[in-house]
Formats: C-alpha cells, sequence, structure tokens
C-alpha cells in the first residue's frame, strides 16, 4: 500500500472513530429527554412508560432521517417548551384529549413541511423581528423554570401570594435542592453527560431520604405504547385551531434558529434547506408515535464540539436511543426532583436568549419583555406570544416604524387579535 493511501485510509479511520465518539456523547447529553419528556406527557393523561417510548421512537427516528437525508451529525429530539406548549396550554388549558392533541401536531406539522418545502420558509424567516424570535424563546425557558420550580416542591401556591416557598423540612424539597445545586455545579464545570449524573445523582439521593419510589420489571412493549392514532374530532372547533397556530408559529421559528446557529457552526450554511425540512418531516411522524413535536436538539452543540461531523455520529447516536427501549422500567424510578433540576438549567439556557434583544431599543424591548413575562405569568405560551406580538404592532405605528410592519407579520398580529376579542365575547 503506498504511502498517500495509508494516510487516507488513516484519516477516514480517524473521522469514523471520531463520529461514533461525537455520536454517543451527542447520546449521553441528550438521553435525559426520554425521562423529561415522557414525565410531561405523563401529565397529559397518558402513563410514563408510554411517554417515555414515545420519546424514544421520535428521537430514534428524526436523528435517522437527518443522517440519511441530511448526512450531518444533527440529533432530533423533543423540545422543551414545546412539550410544554402541548400539554398544559392544548390538553390542561383548552380541555383537548391526548389524542385530540395529536391531531393538532399533525395539523401544524403539516404547516410546518409547507413551509420548509416552498419559499415561504425565507419569507417568514425575515417577517418576524429578530427580538420576538428571542423572546419566544427566553420565555419557554422561563415557563420551563416555572415548571421545574413546582415540579420540585420549591414553589408552591401561596395562600395569601400567588406563589409561595414551599415546605423545606420536606424529604421531597431537601432531595430536590440538593439536586439542583449538583446539577448547577457540573453544567457549570461542562462535566460531560452533566444532565445523566443529575439524574443518577438525584435517584440516589431519592432513595437515601427513603422517597424512591422502586419499580421496573419487564421490557416488553405493548402494541399501543408505540403507535396512536391522532383523533380529528374537533378539527372543526375554535380551540382546536386556537392551538394549531401558536404551535406552527414555534415549530417553524424556534427551528429556523436552531438549524441556522447549528449548520454555521458545522461550516454546512449550504445544507440549511434540507436540514429545515428534516425536521418538518420529523414533526410530522411525532402526531403518530405519540409526543409533542421534535426539533433539532440544543445540545447538538456538543456534538459539533466534539468532532461530529458526518451521517455516522447521527446513525450512532438513533441507535443508542433505540436500545433505549430496553431499559424503560427501570428509567421510571428516577424521580422529579432529578427531572426538575434539569427543566430548570434548560429553562435558564433558554432564557439567555435575553441578551440577543436589543434592550435599548423601546419599541422592540418592550414587546419582547411582555412576551417572556406573560408566557409563565399566563400560564399559556399563546397568550404570552399574543400580547407580545400585538404590542409590537402597536408601538411601532405609535413611533411611526411602519417599515417595520411587514404584511406577514400583520397578518399574525390580525389573528392573535381576533383569538383575544373571541376569548373576551366568551365564544
Amino acid at each position: 500500500m503506498s504511502l498517500d493511501k495509508m494516510k487516507k485510509t488513516s484519516v477516514v479511520k480517524r473521522t469514523w472513530q471520531t463520529d461514533l465518539m461525537a455520536g454517543f456523547i451527542g447520546y449521553l447529553t441528550t438521553v435525559y429527554i426520554v425521562i423529561v419528556n415522557g414525565s410531561i406527557l405523563s401529565e397529559a393523561g397518558i402513563t410514563l412508560e408510554k411517554g417515555m417510548t414515545a420519546t424514544i421512537l421520535a428521537c430514534f427516528a428524526g436523528t435517522l432521517l437527518m443522517g440519511v437525508y441530511v448526512k450531518l451529525p444533527l440529533l432530533l429530539i423533543p423540545g422543551m417548551g414545546i412539550n410544554a406548549l402541548f400539554v398544559f396550554s392544548f390538553i390542561k388549558e383548552f380541555g383537548l384529549t391526548f389524542e385530540e392533541g395529536l391531531a393538532v401536531v399533525f395539523v401544524s406539522a403539516l404547516l410546518f413541511i409547507t413551509v420548509a418545502f416552498t419559499p415561504l420558509s425565507e419569507r417568514l424567516k425575515n417577517a418576524i423581528s429578530d427580538s420576538l424570535k428571542h423572546a419566544i424563546t427566553a420565555g419557554l425557558g422561563c415557563f420551563l423554570i416555572l415548571i421545574g420550580l413546582e415540579k420540585s416542591g420549591l414553589v408552591v401556591r401561596g395562600e395569601q401570594t400567588l406563589i409561595a416557598l414551599g415546605d423545606f423540612t420536606s424529604p421531597e424539597v431537601i432531595v430536590s435542592l440538593i439536586t439542583l445545586f449538583i446539577a448547577i455545579y457540573l453544567f457549570i464545570k461542562n462535566i460531560p453527560a452533566n444532565f445523566l449524573i443529575t439524574m443518577i445523582a438525584g435517584t440516589v439521593l431519592a432513595y437515601v431520604f427513603g422517597i424512591l419510589e422502586t419499580g421496573g420489571g419487564g421490557t416488553a412493549l405493548q402494541l399501543e405504547h408505540v403507535f396512536f392514532m391522532p383523533s380529528f374530532s374537533t378539527i372543526a372547533t375554535f380551540s382546536f385551531w386556537l392551538a394549531v397556530f401558536p404551535l406552527t408559529m414555534v415549530l417553524v421559528f424556534e427551528n429556523m434558529g436552531l438549524i441556522h446557529g447549528q449548520l454555521y457552526m458545522l461550516d454546512q450554511s449550504a445544507h440549511y434547506p434540507k436540514a429545515y425540512q428534516a425536521t418538518a418531516v420529523s414533526a410530522l411522524t411525532c402526531a403518530f408515535l405519540g409526543t409533542s413535536p421534535t426539533v433539532s436538539a440544543a445540545e447538538n452543540a456538543a456534538v459539533i464540539a466534539s468532532g461530529g461531523k458526518t451521517k455516522i455520529a447521527a446513525f450512532t447516536a438513533s441507535i443508542l436511543f433505540l436500545l433505549t427501549i430496553f431499559i424503560v422500567p427501570w428509567i421510571t424510578m428516577i424521580p422529579d426532583a432529578a427531572i426538575s433540576a434539569i427543566l430548570i438549567i434548560v429553562g435558564v439556557i433558554m432564557a439567555q436568549r435575553i441578551v440577543d434583544i436589543p434592550l435599548g431599543d423601546i419599541s422592540e424591548a418592550l414587546p419582547a419583555i411582555l412576551i417572556i413575562v406573560m408566557i409563565p405569568f399566563t400560564y399559556s405560551i399563546a397568550d404570552g406570544m399574543a400580547f407580545g406580538f400585538i404590542a409590537y404592532a402597536v408601538v411601532k405605528l405609535a413611533l411611526r416604524k411602519y417599515n417595520d410592519l411587514t404584511f406577514p407579520f400583520i397578518i399574525i398580529t390580525i389573528l392573535f387579535t381576533a383569538i383575544f376579542v373571541l376569548k373576551i365575547a366568551g365564544i
């Protein structure tokens, strides 16, 4: 074998090894989503096991699609914030059943696909102010922080106030607090697989304090754990389309930001259209797998930083996700204390997008801050977005900055306003 051929073989081998390791690291940094997303989905009335199985299959299918179609080392997992929108807005606030919520996912994903595979993608990308896009992400982050604090018992409903500190003598709260500080330390020190270590630490602490619900057993899956059938029984109702609108908005704009940033890190910006399209198709499969839609994982930064460059990393992570199915009964023992710590930290990460908002410009800052504040305060992502979008139009009109109001934005704002008017009318 010639020297040049030996060098090329060595480079190929190193590439394979690097991508295999990057895929493994990507899996370790995102596998927490299985228990976290499953736990959030269980709030919608399905079992934790079903929620976790749905999450695993969605991660497997989406990441595999990204490897096959786009040939890039990007992982797709159910979006944090989107799962909260699905459960706490669609199911709990609007009163939809789980299967009706999946129908919302189906219709929203179809609209997302329409955007991704047409010139609408570029037009909408430029239609919404960057400050509003960042505010939506930050607002979702604050909402996740609130949910995490509630799950941990660190905040509760107050007797004289809206919320209050929880009972710090409670073993559950003590475990949650210690786990949170462990999670913060591991995250700040950038320890590999810090979320996974956090879950293990929280579980051990729960056992030590005697609050761990032991269980687990066989690994056999039942067919209903794998596939779901969306119910379109409420498609003609106002609440159904009230749910479709904000989900479509979040899918379209959150994925725009995630994909753009990650491809920039990979120096593969030319792959944006195909990566965006793969994300849209993956979201559609979630309607039948039984989970809120997938997005390009924020933790893909760890995959890229680990040297992941090719589809091998995506294939590796997707296979590992599928294998996770066999340990579902044991993962269900992970307590809320461990899950809540991760929710809080992920929420903080998302809330950091506040720094990208031009706070010195009141016409951009005021609507953005309204979105960030109103999403958790109203416990509704859709209502929080509506407040911000309407305020943005009012502020720009007051300052006569008419050029900042694009036609698509005006249409979206009119729809938000119409929703508020119908609520006032009691419809």
